[in-house]
């Protein structure tokens, strides 16, 4: 037992940023392990049983004003991250974290911070979809995506809260800009339908960013700079499951659906449109 809590110890306190280590859900994992664990459950079993006998929620100014936050809280991370990564000392193959001594250190670790706070209000995502009756929406791929970005950017605030790890939240938020001003667009009435034929480029898009983090993160294993071998590993991983699960998505919707049926067949039901497409509608 002493063995088991000496471990960890050494990996929630003593390996963790001295910057960000004691601040608010950071300093254990078990609160957000407990908030994406009640996320799933109330998206899968109790949101549905609640709303068994309601009519769905129309929540129209509510999803109109997070879709505004997002997009605003967003362009704010990519103005910090623009900042931070075109510093001269910046270096684009391999940067580890700032001495947390140094002021950037804070600076940079209040975005990161910022970022994944962002990544668990986004879980409302799914709570809309439940509230407003749209079970189809509430994919697995929608799940997978909404639970692990929590648990994700906790790993980088809590031990990474700077360097290379910026990368992520600063490309991601620029992606997030675009994907939720096309849901705050697509929320405004049948009338601006004509300005978003821009839709599958959203999905487009995220596969780009993940491909480039994933390429990113591969070449960054050949420059050692003090950003841990581990965290670039699993950088790569993350970007390869969302290819993979992006990819998927994109060719089921826009590239199988698009292919010549066959006499007396169908198509697959499946609608046209980014991931998390009519979300925010």
């Amino acid at each position: 037992m002493d063995t088991i809590m000496s471990t960890y110890n050494y990996l929630i306190y003593d390996l963790a940023s001295p910057v960000t280590k004691d601040w608010f859900l950071l300093s254990s994992p078990w609160p957000v392990l407990s908030i994406v664990l009640f996320y799933n459950f109330f998206c899968k079993k109790l949101g549905p049983y609640l709303m068994s006998d309601k009519e769905p929620f129309e929540l129209k100014l509510v999803i109109k004003l997070y879709n505004l936050f997002q997009v605003l809280i967003s362009l704010y991370l990519v103005y910090e991250g623009t900042k931070y990564v075109t510093e001269s000392d910046y270096n684009w193959f391999c940067q580890a974290p700032d001495p947390y001594e140094i002021p950037r250190a804070s600076m940079i670790a209040r975005s990161v911070y910022i970022y994944f706070i962002l990544k668990i209000i986004e879980l409302l995502d799914t709570v809309f979809f439940v509230m407003r009756k749209s079970y189809r929406q509430v994919s697995p791929l929608h799940l997978h995506h909404h639970s692990l970005m929590p648990l994700a950017s906790w790993i980088g605030a809590k031990y990474v809260a700077g360097g290379q790890c910026v990368l992520v939240g600063y490309i991601n938020s620029f992606v997030h800009a675009i994907m939720y001003s096309y849901y705050l667009v697509s929320g405004l009435g049948p009338e601006y339908r004509k300005y978003l034929w821009w839709k599958k480029y959203v999905t487009l898009i995220q596969l780009i960013q993940f491909a480039m983090l994933t390429v990113h993160s591969i070449i960054s294993l050949f420059f050692p700079c003090g950003y841990h071998f581990a965290f670039k590993l699993l950088t790569i991983a993350y970007g390869y499951l969302f290819i993979k699960w992006f990819g998927k998505f994109y060719y089921t919707n826009y590239i199988k659906t698009k292919k010549p049926q066959k006499h007396g067949s169908s198509q697959n039901g499946l609608k046209n449109g980014s991931y998390k497409q009519q979300k925010m509608k």
